[in-house]
């Protein structure tokens, strides 16, 4: 038996200085503090349109050394915007931020990247209507992103409320 998982629902991070994170992800995603946990010295993040009790942990911990790049641990978040739209002016907002790292197509999904205060990798990436995945729907391919071309496609389709209907057999 598997665990029945339907998508992330929340990611915690550590970071130096909790409070310029709050401000980032703040401007950045336009998160609002919904809890403190100050003996933690936590905070944790709503996202505007989020049906969560909270999208990001944040625990201060003080400045440490960096982590090198591509060593063990998380590599990235992922966060998903409803249409394409958005991912452009994600960014953006990233680049206003000087926190716009690349951008890529991954066939079903456009995404651009960024990076935080402390370094911490993310995604913002759009899905492709599910029905138009065809030769995606079993490969994870890094191609250039044509983000232009894509928002005249795509522009105004919204992809974020696409759930897969649970199979009979695997809701056993």
């Amino acid at each position: 038996m598997t665990v029945n998982a339907v998508r992330l629902n929340h990611a915690v991070l550590y970071v130096s200085d909790l409070e310029q994170s709050i401000a980032f992800y703040s401007q950045a995603f336009g998160m609002k503090v919904m809890a403190r946990e100050p003996r933690a010295h936590a905070a944790f993040l709503r996202l505007p349109r989020s049906g969560n009790h909270h999208d990001l942990g944040l625990f201060g911990v003080g400045a440490q050394p960096p982590r090198p790049r591509r060593a063990l641990g998380l590599y990235h978040l992922a966060w998903q915007v409803d249409t394409v739209d958005e991912l452009e002016q994600a960014r953006v907002t990233l680049a206003e931020l000087d926190a716009y790292t690349g951008e890529s197509s991954h066939g079903a999904t456009k995404s651009v990247y960024g990076k935080d205060p402390d370094g911490n990798e993310f995604e913002v990436m759009w899905m492709l209507p599910r029905a138009e995945w065809g030769s995606y729907a079993d490969a994870a391919p890094v191609e250039r992103l044509d983000l232009a071309g894509d928002v005249r496609r795509w522009g105004g389709v919204r992809t974020a409320g696409e759930l897969v209907p649970l199979a009979a057999e695997d809701a056993r």
